[in-house]
């Protein structure tokens, strides 16, 4: 069993960067292939980036060169740096461990991008 608690949103300015964090909990974090992704009023949940147990990374096109994945085993904790934001990337963020048989959520945090 994993938690998982993502902090680190809010409302920031076009163009402004914020840092969302993704604690776990529970398991051994290294184990587990770490995935960011935001779902805005209206639309489907998206993938925006992952990190690989092995530290392998890849982004969706429309946050290539913008958003940057990390993760820290020894804090149990995942980032996703955002910067040069756009209205666009409003949306809630929720962060999700999988090993490939079982997949945990957490509870998402709220980005706002808008002047």
């Amino acid at each position: 069993q994993v938690q998982l608690v993502e902090s680190g949103g809010g409302l920031v300015q076009p163009g402004g960067s914020l840092r969302l964090s993704c604690a776990a909990s529970g398991s051994i974090f290294s184990i587990y292939h770490m995935h960011w992704y935001r779902q805005a009023p209206g639309n489907q949940r998206e993938l925006v980036a992952f990190i690989t147990s092995a530290g392998v990374t890849n982004y969706a096109d429309s946050v290539k060169g913008r958003f940057t994945v990390s993760r820290d085993n020894t804090k149990n904790t995942m980032y996703l740096q955002m910067n040069s934001l756009k209205p666009e990337d409003t949306a809630v963020y929720y962060c999700n461990a999988g090993n490939g048989v079982t997949s945990y959520w957490g509870q998402g945090t709220q980005v706002t991008v808008s002047s």
